[in-house]
């Protein structure tokens, strides 16, 4: 599972090269240059599971870089996972949809208000996922029996639809 990085929010013409390469160095560059270290050292049939974030197609605009990282996540997953195919490992994302963490004490309460009845109200369960949800999707992901999975990205915040409706 690689799962780097952290998330901020900033507003698109307060946003400025630190705050870029301050993110894509922990997002972006520490997952390529884990990976990469790592790939050689994966046994056959070995799963890879990349974090990303339903951020990377919601547009919110003040997260814009943040969505930039996460989609950065699908695009190396879609790059690695024919690359490692040819040892028959696989590689998937999980884009979770909003976890309630300390991310969001970064956020005033307006900001906040706003956010959740904005971006958690389009979710189909209209609320926050946990942890232990988006784990159990990771978990999914990485069984074997599963090997015809590779090279696609899993919303948990549908998959948790899914399982709930069924």
């Amino acid at each position: 599972m690689l799962n780097a990085g952290f998330a901020a929010i900033s507003v698109l013409n307060e946003t400025d090269a630190g705050f870029f390469d301050h993110m894509m160095n922990a997002d972006v560059r520490g997952p390529i240059l884990q990976m990469a270290t790592l790939a050689e050292m994966l046994n056959p049939g070995a799963s890879v599971v990349l974090t990303s974030s339903t951020s990377a197609y919601e547009g919110a605009p003040m997260a814009s870089v943040y969505a930039v990282t996460k989609g950065a996540m699908i695009s190396m997953a879609r790059c690695w996972a024919p690359a490692l195919g040819e040892r028959d490992i696989r590689v998937n994302v999980l884009a979770p949809s909003p976890i309630d963490t300390d991310f969001r004490n970064l956020m005033s309460d307006d900001f906040r208000n706003q956010f959740e009845a904005d971006v958690i109200g389009r979710l189909p369960l209209r609320r926050d996922e946990s942890a232990d949800e988006a784990a159990a999707v990771a978990l999914f992901l990485s069984l074997k029996g599963l090997e015809v999975a590779s090279c696609s990205c899993y919303e948990a915040d549908k998959a948790i639809y899914a399982l709930t409706m069924a």
